[in-house]
């Protein structure tokens, strides 16, 4: 059941990165004000002309996105890996599903907040609190076996 768990994490981890990233790679002026502020910043230190940093944001951003985009993808594709991992290794599907799932979630509000400064209503902490507690009682539950009948003896 270990291995499934991790894999389970890592896959709703990789879920929201990859989602994450196709947010930078459609949006350019999020990529676009990056670069702007940050050659503000490195031009403040090396004399660099205002002038110049637009000029420069306005080719720069175009790799960045395409950086972006190619991370979505990758980020995609080992994020199903593990999840293929997290369902062979779990004792249930729905185990694996839910785990991902509610690591998608906390994961992404912790990069929503970190990349993008978002933040979350009340109603949406409820809601993932109600999912983390129905997780612990999945997790907490033991698995059953099935009734053995006649046939199987």
């Amino acid at each position: 059941m270990f291995p499934g768990v991790v894999y389970a994490l890592l896959a709703g981890f990789l879920g929201a990165v990859a989602s994450s990233s196709a947010k930078l790679s459609l949006g350019a002026d999020y990529l676009k004000g990056v670069c702007e502020s940050g050659l503000r910043t490195w031009g403040e230190q090396r004399k660099f002309r205002p002038e110049n940093e637009a000029t420069a944001c306005d080719w720069l951003h175009i790799p960045l996105r395409l950086l972006c985009g190619g991370l979505l993808f990758t980020c995609n594709a080992v994020m199903w890996t593990f999840l293929a991992k997290a369902l062979r290794y779990s004792s249930s599907s729905t185990r694996a599903t839910v785990t991902t799932t509610a690591s998608n979630f906390i994961s992404s509000a912790f990069l929503g907040q970190l990349i993008f400064g978002e933040s979350h209503l009340a109603l949406w902490w409820v809601g993932i609190s109600l999912t983390l507690s129905g997780l612990l009682v999945l997790h907490r539950a033991t698995p059953s076996d099935p009734p053995v009948t006649k046939k199987d003896e």
